[in-house]
């Protein structure tokens, strides 16, 4: 198939059919409404269900039910409905259910504004909910990469028994740019869903999902074997992109859109004659801690830039592990970065002007 050019929300949806996403529940927000639009115009010519729910917690229940019974399942929201969802959320990892959470960030707290922001963060990678539980959370920078990633989201969640968050900004939503749906993706070892309660009793007995566990030595193995899971994706599923690092003597450490800008940024320091790399967290659960072990000795500090007031400059704090002198530059409440201003930024820090 040729690519076609798509708006970020469609081309977002049109991955989720094509990975065989069986129900879609939501309810709309901006900015990503265009994504259950499109969902509902085109789930059930598929042979999909489509509902546009009475709220999002209506909605995160659906999806538990749902997936409870098998379904391959996904909802989308913007920031204030996320954190609507986020007692449902934690009742689907409490009970493993596997599941594709959309989220279009926009500005906050509260109702905030309607403009891109990375400022859900540690909502996302910090679980949200009550309870000892992760997401595993993709951040995809460009629309090629969102659906790619999307496709194979729903294998990822199938494999952990888990939901999975991506987590893209408004710019992401609303953008176009040209897509290929048929590009290759990687593919998981999936077993049987023998533990969803779809009525099959042939070969096994009844199944019931539950995240509700009154023994606390039963809880407390629960939530063992819960973390087994978490340290697994810790261990083997880190990803993330470096990006000009031969001798790159400040790294900018980015995720997203603003690690698009960055991009932009690191071309206009080249013409001042600083070389500066990328650090691009792909996960941000499971950060990629991996990733600073490989930075150059030519490093001699680290600049973390996002929308927002500093969210993912805590897990890098806590990966950099005192290695590299830590410096922050963000914007918010809707405002993007622009190159100009990260460029300047790093020449004040290579400078010593900061």
């Amino acid at each position: 198939m040729a690519k076609v050019l798509m708006k970020g929300n469609e081309a977002m949806a049109l991955a989720a059919i094509k990975a065989g996403c069986d129900a879609f529940y939501g309810y709309p927000i901006t900015p990503q409404n265009e994504l259950p639009e499109y969902l509902s115009k085109h789930m059930n010519a598929h042979g999909r269900v489509f509902v546009q729910s009475e709220s999002e917690v209506a909605a995160i229940n659906m999806v538990y039910g749902a997936a409870g019974a098998g379904a391959r399942v996904m909802t989308s929201s913007s920031s204030p409905g996320i954190a609507l969802k986020q007692e449902g959320i934690s009742y689907m990892a409490g009970a493993e259910l596997p599941a594709v959470i959309v989220n279009v960030m926009r500005g906050g707290p509260g109702l905030g504004g309607i403009q891109p922001s990375q400022a859900d963060y540690k909502q996302i990678t910090r679980g949200g909910g009550n309870g000892d539980y992760y997401l595993y959370s993709l951040a995809p920078e460009s629309l090629q990469e969102a659906v790619d990633l999307i496709k194979e989201s729903f294998d990822i969640a199938d494999y952990f028994r888990n939901p999975v968050m991506i987590a893209v900004d408004g710019l992401i939503g609303q953008m176009m740019e040209p897509v290929d749906f048929d590009l290759p993706v990687p593919k998981w070892d999936l077993k049987p869903k023998t533990w969803a309660a779809d009525g099959n009793r042939s070969n096994r007995g009844k199944n019931i999902i539950n995240s509700l566990f009154l023994d606390p030595q039963v809880l407390e193995n629960h939530n063992i074997k819960l973390d087994k899971k978490y340290q697994e994706m810790k261990d083997h599923h880190q990803r993330y992109e470096m990006i000009n690092m031969e001798n790159a003597e400040i790294v900018i450490v980015a995720f997203g859109s603003t690690s698009r800008i960055a991009r932009t940024a690191i071309e206009l320091l080249k013409e001042q004659g600083v070389n500066c790399g990328i650090l691009r967290p792909i996960t941000i659960y499971p950060y990629p801690a991996k990733a600073f072990d490989e930075l150059p000795k030519t490093v001699k500090d680290i600049l973390v830039v996002e929308m927002s007031m500093g969210q993912m400059l805590d897990d890098v704090k806590i990966v950099n592990q005192g290695r590299y002198p830590l410096h922050f530059y963000g914007r918010v409440g809707g405002m993007v970065p622009e190159a100009e201003e990260i460029a300047n930024k790093v020449l004040e820090i290579v400078r010593g002007e900061k």
